[in-house]
C-alpha cells in the first residue's frame, strides 16, 4: 500500500505582513514564478505516494484548484474546513474519510514548507514505513544550521530497532536556550507527521475524546461533490480548536522522531525570505535592475505582490540620507561589513547573520564606517514601493530638498 500524503493548506500567513487586510496566506506567495504549495506539490509526485488528499477552507479553494491544475494533478482530494479550527481537528479530519483504508500509513506536511534534497526527504520516509503502529506518531526533525528562537526542538534517545524516541519538546526558546538544546542535539520540529489512520483515530478516542466525535460526525454528515468534501459545519464547530502538538503530541509517550539533516525552512519570517533569496540572487539577478546612488548601488531582485526584494551595496564611508516611509515596512538582512544604523533615536551596529526591523515612518539610515563594503537585503513590505517614497532628513550628497 502506497503512503497517503494529507497537505495542510490552511494557513493565513499573518506573521508575515503588518497589514492584516492585504495579507497573503504563505503558500501561495508568488517568490518568481513558484510557490510553496507548488513545490509540496511536485514533492508528492514520487512513485512512493499515493494520490494527495489537501485539507484547506473555502476561501482557498479556488486557489488549490489553479495549483492542482498547474501541477497537472488530475486525481486528488479536497477536504474543506466551514471553520479555523487549527491542525488537530484538521489532521483528524482528513484522515477519517472513506478513501482511506485504517491501516494506512499517512503523510502529513504543510503546504508552506521549503526542503531541499527531497529524494533523501523521501527516502527516509519510505524505510520508516515498516515502523508504524497502531498507537505510535513519527515526527521530524531538521538538524540545527544555527540556534533560532523562530522554530520548536525537541531532544531523542536511541529506543528499539535504533529507532530515536521523542523524550522532551522545547518550545521556541530564546537563542541563549536554543544555543544549549543544540549542545544536547536537539533537532527543530519540523510540524510533519507520519502516522497511521488507526493510530490517529485510537489517540483522538483516547486524548481528545470532544475534537474526536465532532470529526466522526463532520465527516459523516459531509457532502461530496467534484473530488470535495464539504465538513458539516454544525459538527466541525464543535470540534476544540486546537493544535496537533497540544492535543496529541503533549500527552502520548509513542513519539519517534525522524531525523534529517537537509536544507529546510518554514519561511515563516521576512529573515528566512531574505536568506533564501540572498542563496538563490544569481537566479534573481538582472543587470538591467541595478541602480548607482552616490553612496553605492542597489539592485531590484524580485517584485512580488506588495513587496520588493533588493541587495544594497554600501561603498566604504558611504552614507544613505536619513529618511523615513509612508507607505512602507523594511526588513534587512546583513550579509557582509558591519554597517552602523539609526534607527530613530538609536544607534546599532550589526554584523553579517543578523535582521533589523524598520517599522512604517521610522526615520532611519545606514552608514559603512568601515574600509570593506557592506551588503544587505532589503525586503521593502507595503502598498507603495516606489524611490519617491521617501522623506530625506539629512542627506551629505544634497538631496534634501528646502522648501
Amino acid at each position: 500500500m502506497k503512503i497517503r500524503p494529507v497537505i495542510l493548506c490552511g494557513g493565513a500567513g499573518t506573521r508575515l505582513w503588518t497589514n492584516t487586510k492585504t495579507h497573503q496566506a504563505k503558500q501561495f506567495i508568488d517568490f518568481g514564478n513558484w510557490t510553496l504549495l507548488g513545490k509540496t506539490l511536485q514533492r508528492i509526485k514520487n512513485a512512493i505516494f499515493d494520490e494527495p488528499i489537501i485539507s484547506t477552507n473555502k476561501k482557498y479553494l479556488n486557489q488549490v484548484k489553479q495549483h492542482l491544475r498547474k501541477q497537472k494533478i488530475i486525481k486528488y482530494k479536497i477536504v474543506l474546513e466551514p471553520a479555523k479550527r487549527n491542525t488537530a481537528p484538521a489532521i483528524l479530519s482528513s484522515a477519517l474519510i472513506k478513501d482511506i483504508p485504517n491501516k494506512q500509513s499517512i503523510m502529513f506536511f504543510s503546504a508552506d514548507h521549503l526542503i531541499e534534497k527531497t529524494s533523501i526527504f523521501n527516502k527516509a520516509i519510505n524505510t520508516n514505513k515498516s515502523n508504524l503502529t497502531n498507537k505510535n506518531i513519527f515526527i521530524f526533525g531538521i538538524k540545527p544550521k544555527s540556534p533560532s528562537s523562530e522554530y520548536g526542538y525537541f531532544l531523542t534517545k536511541k529506543g528499539k530497532l535504533n529507532i530515536n524516541k521523542v523524550t522532551k519538546f522545547i518550545e521556541k526558546p530564546n537563542i541563549a536556550k536554543a544555543k544549549q538544546v543544540i549542545k544536547k542535539k536537539g533537532y527543530w520540529n519540523s510540524g510533519m507527521f507520519f502516522i497511521r489512520k488507526d493510530s490517529i483515530i485510537n489517540n483522538f478516542k483516547e486524548y481528545q475524546p470532544i475534537i474526536y466525535r465532532n470529526c466522526v460526525n463532520a465527516v459523516k454528515k459531509a457532502k461530496y461533490k467534484n473530488n470535495i468534501y464539504y465538513l458539516n459545519k454544525s459538527f466541525f464547530v464543535k470540534a476544540t480548536s486546537k493544535s496537533f502538538d497540544y492535543a496529541i503530541l503533549e500527552k502520548t509517550n509513542e513519539i519517534n522522531a525522524i531525523k534529517l539533516d537537509i536544507p529546510w525552512s518554514d519561511l515563516g519570517s521576512w529573515k528566512e525570505i531574505l536568506k533564501m533569496y540572498d542563496k538563490n540572487k544569481n537566479k534573481y539577478f538582472n543587470k538591467n535592475n541595478i541602480y548607482f546612488r552616490p553612496w553605492g548601488k542597489y539592485t531590484n531582485l524580485f517584485k512580488g505582490k506588495d513587496f520588493l526584494i533588493k541587495e544594497l551595496y554600501v561603498k566604504s564611508k558611504g552614507i544613505l540620507s536619513l529618511q523615513k516611509h509612508f507607505h512602507r515596512s523594511e526588513h534587512w538582512l546583513i550579509t557582509q561589513g558591519r554597517p552602523k544604523i539609526t534607527l530613530d533615536k538609536n544607534f546599532l551596529y550589526k554584523k553579517p547573520g543578523e535582521h533589523i526591523y524598520i517599522p512604517l515612518e521610522s526615520v532611519h539610515r545606514i552608514q559603512n564606517p568601515g574600509r570593506k563594503p557592506v551588503k544587505i537585503i532589503e525586503a521593502q513590505v507595503g502598498s507603495i514601493l516606489k524611490e519617491s517614497d521617501i522623506q530625506r532628513f539629512q542627506d551629505i550628497y544634497g538631496r534634501v530638498k528646502n522648501d
